[in-house]
């Protein structure tokens, strides 16, 4: 029986060695161990790993392919529903999402649809495989704005639609969070996310880099001069947030934000770039998800002794547990139900530690999780020199500052309907943008969703 055959392990560098490299991780399947995986797959006439999807890949259909060794065909199939299959294979969560819903995961282990995905991704992308049709230009033009996940999945089926689609970035790299926000040990960039970009240029999308929309142009002049008949917003959500605590002022706090960027965008991690990036020789990150990892574990790699400090315990940690189990793996300590109340500095204004709390796990919140409550008497100092905070990111102000007519709710986040009509007519939004910082797949899904808004909206005579 199919569902007998043990799942096929990935393999991966040994962690005393990648915790001193930025070169990728897991190593993924070559082709018999991913028709060995693919054959554990048993092909379900009703598919819950398709409905759990956010952009709804014919999952059975692709393993199948995989199986019969056609992986032209299984390329093809993924293409219909997703342009950014390599790198959604490596940053996606799987295990709450496509393999979390696998039959085969009730009484064991689920199929690894995320590695065969990112076998079929790299395989396209080795043999220059065109495996998507393109509609004729229907003679409409639709700007897009961020170069990210929703930005990229909005632009490639508009392109496809057969619209004539261009997409203005901010900075002078595309990619978005792809390519400032995760780490090349874990999304190599020219090998995998330049490729991937390419493939949506083959498609006649054009890029715009250095373009701050709002500063350089604006919305209303995108419709009203430039002569797009929509705009898509999927600007993302860059702005950090802090604690609010005293001393988060001293010379070597940051956002996550900015030490990845530094790290990934300005390439610390290559020694031929001389990048401005202090990390010291302790390093505490604050917070525990998926940014929180990336974060710590490139402070390990660039010679810091990092500790992630989390106020709940690492059941409730919202990082992938590959991510967790990786940052073990490197040596990386972890600090559960801890809470810094107080950044403590030298004399000369830099940090020398924090003064945290202990906690314990009371009543469930509104998430579900349960609400840490501070242990009296805990009070603790942690000696660190530089502590880095990843508690979250809200949108850029700046859209809703420069465009009339387009509300923001109290978090900042775009307003939008579930198709992504905002309350500008004629503009769209998806991803971070509106639900504040989430994952690349779930962007993904936004940015195809709105692209049928916008084919509706365009078809109907923009009313």
């Amino acid at each position: 029986m199919a569902n007998k055959i043990p799942r096929v392990s990935v393999r991966e560098q040994d962690p005393r060695v990648r915790a001193t490299n930025f070169d990728e991780v897991c190593y993924g399947y070559d082709g018999e161990e991913a028709r060995t995986e693919a054959s554990r797959c048993l092909g379900c006439k009703n598919p819950r790993c398709v409905a759990a999807c956010p952009v709804g890949i014919n999952i059975p259909a692709f393993i199948g392919k995989v199986l019969e060794g056609d992986m032209a065909a299984a390329s093809a199939v993924i293409a219909e529903d997703s342009s950014l299959p390599s790198i959604c294979g490596r940053v996606c969560p799987q295990e709450t999402q496509c393999e979390g819903s696998c039959i085969l995961g009730i009484k064991g282990e689920p199929v690894a649809i995320g590695k065969l995905e990112r076998f079929v991704g790299d395989w396209s992308l080795e043999n220059d495989c065109k495996s998507c049709d393109k509609a004729p230009a229907n003679g409409h033009r639709v700007a897009v704005i961020g170069s990210g996940p929703s930005g990229l999945a909005c632009a490639s089926d508009l392109a496809k639609t057969g619209y004539d689609v261009t997409v203005f970035e901010a900075l002078h790299k595309l990619g978005g969070v792809l390519v400032y926000g995760i780490p090349e040990f874990r999304l190599p960039k020219e090998r995998i996310v330049a490729r991937e970009i390419d493939s949506l240029r083959e498609l006649g999308v054009k890029f715009e880099t250095d373009v701050v929309v709002g500063r350089t142009i604006t919305i209303d002049s995108l419709l009203d001069d430039e002569g797009f008949d929509a705009v898509f917003i999927g600007s993302g959500a860059g702005l950090p947030r802090f604690m609010g605590i005293e001393g988060e002022n001293l010379n070597g706090v940051v956002s996550a934000n900015e030490f990845l960027t530094r790290a990934n965008l300005m390439r610390a991690y290559d020694e031929g770039y001389d990048t401005p990036i202090y990390v010291g020789k302790r390093v505490a990150v604050v917070g525990g998800g998926n940014v929180a990892m990336d974060a710590v574990r490139t402070a390990k790699r660039l010679g810091a002794e990092a500790a992630i400090i989390y106020r709940r315990s690492e059941a409730e940690l919202p990082a992938r547990r590959e991510e967790v189990h990786h940052a073990k793996e490197e040596g990386i300590e972890f600090r559960m139900l801890t809470n810094p109340t107080r950044v403590l500095g030298t004399d000369n204004g830099w940090v020398r530690g924090l003064n945290c709390v202990e906690m314990e796990l009371g009543e469930p919140d509104e998430s579900g999780r349960r609400s840490p409550v501070v242990k009296e008497g805990s009070d603790f100092e942690l000696e660190c020199d530089v502590v880095i905070m990843a508690l979250g990111t809200s949108p850029n102000p700046l859209l809703k500052q420069t465009t009339a007519g387009l509300e923001t709710n109290r978090r900042g986040c775009i307003v939008a309907d579930e198709a992504g009509a905002t309350t500008r007519k004629g503009v769209f939004a998806g991803g971070d943008a509106v639900t504040g910082a989430a994952t690349v797949i779930l962007a993904m899904g936004a940015g195809r969703r709105a692209e049928r808004a916008i084919d509706e909206y365009v078809r109907n005579g923009k009313a």
